[in-house]
């Protein structure tokens, strides 16, 4: 009874699914925003410095100069904080396809899903796209392994935090103290 109820939340209510779900979420917006932010830094920098960035930065280094503390510096490490979160996620769901044992499955419901550069308009058209990568899927198996998928991912970017996870791990460690005291 637990377990169905469960995988009949949505997303939005389980806490389970609910950082890795935003994530996702916003995956192909972030990647898009990451990319006019730097294709707008080195418009930027060009007409601040009349170069391109990698000879500019090639000149400092060999000056030995330091360039912290500018507005350009500043737009520069916030965008490398969302390349890096995004490579983080891209590293996390390459873990689960190639070390899960239903990765690909999983990898194509979330490719199709969330990841692929162009956002599909529906359930039908995801199911349609799926069917290349997985044998006959319906509507009610999609959103159950779309589920468990999700589920996975978390517990990669995130660690094992689930309540089974945790009643595992106090058990072990109950038992651990028990043999230390006799």
């Amino acid at each position: 009874m637990e377990k169905s109820r469960k995988y009949n939340r949505s997303p939005h209510e389980n806490p389970l699914y609910h950082d890795t779900w935003k994530l996702l979420k916003n995956y192909r917006d972030v990647k898009w925003s990451v990319e006019l932010s730097i294709q707008q830094l080195k418009r930027e920098f060009e007409l601040d410095y009349g170069s391109d960035i990698e000879s500019f930065l090639n000149s400092v280094y060999i000056a030995g100069a330091d360039l912290s503390g500018g507005r350009l510096e500043d737009h520069a490490r916030c965008i490398e904080r969302s390349y890096k979160m995004l490579q983080l996620l891209d590293t996390a769901i390459n873990t689960l396809r190639e070390k899960h044992k239903h990765g690909e499955k999983y990898y194509w419901i979330l490719f199709y899903a969330f990841l692929s550069t162009e956002e599909l308009d529906n359930v039908e058209e995801i199911l349609d796209c799926l069917s290349e990568h997985v044998k006959s899927i319906s509507y009610r198996t999609y959103y159950q392994k779309r589920r468990e998928a999700i589920d996975a991912l978390s517990s990669i970017l995130w660690g094992y935090t689930s309540k089974n996870s945790l009643a595992a791990l106090n058990q072990f460690q109950l038992d651990e103290r028990s043999q230390n005291h006799l």
